[in-house]
């Protein structure tokens, strides 16, 4: 089951909020998905909605996962994320700056798809990195 869950999550850190595939991302998150980020939970749907929001100010974004514990149906995954900010993003425009954003997420997996994440980082840090201080 463990090495199941890590597929499923590298395939939808690859696929879905890597390269914004919302086709594979309807397939791979449970309709009762929850998403706990460190400014509030997200549905599926809000979620949807904010995702391609990433990608359009950080279209060179990149994700890459560090390290990944799995056990039971959890998950636990260290990432990073890299790009330039191109586009506006949560009411601060683009500034052209690059920035390495470090983050941790424990996803939860129920019938073999995504049901629930919960997600930190250091936000005070990207904004400063962005020059929104």
């Amino acid at each position: 089951m463990s090495t199941e869950n890590k597929a499923l999550i590298r395939l939808y850190v690859e696929e879905c909020i890597g390269k914004n595939d919302m086709s594979l991302m309807d397939k791979l998150l449970a309709g009762n998905y929850v998403w706990h980020a460190p400014s509030g939970d997200l549905s599926l749907q809000a979620y949807k909605q904010f995702q391609p929001s990433v990608l359009a100010a950080f279209p060179d974004g990149y994700w890459t996962i560090e390290d990944m514990i799995a056990e039971g149906d959890r998950v636990a995954w260290r990432f990073t994320f890299c790009g330039t900010h191109r586009g506006e993003f949560m009411g601060f425009p683009a500034t052209g700056r690059q920035f390495r954003l470090a983050g941790l997420v424990i996803s939860r997996i129920a019938e073999g798809k995504i049901a629930e994440e919960w997600e930190i980082f250091d936000g005070a840090d990207m904004a400063r990195q962005l020059g929104h201080q």
